[in-house]
């Protein structure tokens, strides 16, 4: 960690951050349009720890919240306590509550990252002390990704509250939010989404759920919807269709899409028993999905605009007047769908990746297999250049090709457990490890 001085020194010299958006800003989760893709050209195709690597920066505590990016700022979160905690645990298994939270203070930490060196140029506090509630192993209490709109960074901490700072670290506002109990004490992990001025919030727990609109610039409460649900995942979606904006959310008991005051537009019932995916949209159609693995229905639904009321299907329908086609046990548990070219791509969390045309729902490909040894997937997968891009939980990242054939290309291997979503600034690819924040580019021929 630098000293107070260092920081201080660093953050003099660094530019404030641009006016207006550009391909090199990556918002929020998945990036603009929350659709995990990016048109930006000389992407990096191959890397380790060592090639294309511009930098490798420790990043203190633990998280799986995605990097964000507004010109040469990184944000992300983190949670670190103090004493030796338990490490997040790689593998796709059952298990792994814990029935009461630890016993040591934590603390819930926002940091900004200078892309162009890796080192931090602020770091803040938002709160300090023992956890209220237990998480899965495999989860942190830092998974919910931030967002920025290149004014602001907004963190959000499901158990703990939101956190507004401006983009020189100073504390513009907070609100607390209570501590709610989860499924089994898994934890929480569905981020905030951004949209014209306002922030919205999805917490679906086992005591209130409920979906909160903000004004993002003060903080003040704008709307609060309670939700008949119990703990689901996923974070909410606006989804800008020929028609309307929607605020579309998932859950177990039902996707609800609401307008953006609130009002409730539709909803669709026939989902798995936990929902985690967030959904995605292209050529005019909405992409849902939600695949427990110890579920029978693991659906996927490509939703037309302007449907209202209840859409659900009725007994072996596979499509009606608002669900262009759906798959009933076609999703995976973790990783959100990604559309690249024509193309549908599911990820299944043992290492499996399935395609279909985006439109009709044709079947390209079904289940082919990255590795023998690669069997746990949680990362969404992303693409560009003509790729798709599937990282695996020891840190392996599967090359594919971007059309009807399978074919791993590459495997590019970093050693370590990942968890997180990876970023794209620009040329660079951000991935975050269980203990690093790598910057990946190209680096020009010698």
């Amino acid at each position: 960690m630098q000293s107070t001085a260092a920081l201080l020194l660093v953050l003099a010299f660094s530019p404030g951050a641009p006016a207006d958006p550009s391909p090199a800003n990556w918002p929020q989760f998945r990036g603009p349009l929350a659709a995990g893709s990016s048109m930006e050209k000389a992407l990096p195709l191959r890397w380790d720890r060592e090639e294309n690597a511009v930098w490798k920066a420790p990043v203190p505590g633990s998280g799986w919240s995605s990097p964000v990016v507004w010109g040469r700022r990184i944000f992300l979160t983190s949670v670190v306590a103090e004493g030796k905690g338990e490490e997040p645990r790689k593998g796709l298994y059952l298990g792994g509550e814990r029935p009461r939270p630890p016993e040591a203070v934590h603390r819930w930490i926002v940091l900004c990252v200078d892309l162009e060196t890796g080192r931090i140029l602020w770091e803040r506090e938002t709160h300090k002390g023992a956890p209220e509630s237990p998480r899965h192993l495999k989860n942190t209490y830092a998974s919910e990704t931030p967002v920025t709109d290149g004014e602001r960074v907004y963190a959000y901490f499901g158990n703990v509250g939101l956190f507004a700072y401006d983009m020189e670290g100073k504390s513009l506002w907070s609100q607390k939010l209570g501590s709610f109990r989860t499924r089994n004490g898994w934890g929480t992990a569905s981020s905030p989404v951004l949209h014209e001025k306002r922030l919205y919030i999805q917490n679906d727990n086992e005591d209130r759920s409920y979906l909160l609109a903000f004004d993002a610039k003060g903080g003040q409460e704008i709307w609060r919807r309670l939700r008949d649900e119990k703990s689901n995942w996923s974070t909410p979606f606006i989804w800008e269709n020929e028609k309307r904006s929607e605020l579309v959310t998932t859950g177990s008991g039902a996707v609800r899409s609401y307008d953006l005051d609130g009002k409730l537009l539709w909803e669709l019932k026939g989902m798995s028993s936990i929902t985690i995916p967030t959904p995605t949209a292209a050529f005019g159609l909405l992409y849902i999905s939600s695949g427990y693995i110890l579920d029978q229905e693991r659906p996927v639904y490509a939703i037309r605009p302007g449907a209202s009321g209840d859409i659900s299907l009725a007994n072996k329908e596979t499509q009606n007047g608002s669900i262009a086609w759906s798959k009933r046990q076609a999703a995976p548990y973790h990783p959100s769908p990604l559309i690249s070219g024509d193309h549908l791509y599911i990820l299944h969390d043992r290492g499996f990746l399935s395609c279909y045309d985006a439109r009709s729902g044709k079947e390209i490909y079904e289940r082919r297999r990255f590795s023998e040894e690669a069997t746990a997937f949680t990362v969404s997968p992303w693409a560009y250049g003509g790729r798709v891009f599937c990282l695996s939980e020891d840190g392996d990242t599967f090359v594919v090709p971007e059309g009807p054939e399978f074919r791993v290309e590459r495997r590019n291997s970093l050693g370590e457990m990942c968890m997180a979503t990876p970023a794209i600034a620009g040329r660079s690819l951000l991935i975050r490890t269980a203990g690093h924040l790598y910057r990946i580019e190209e680096k020009p021929g010698i």
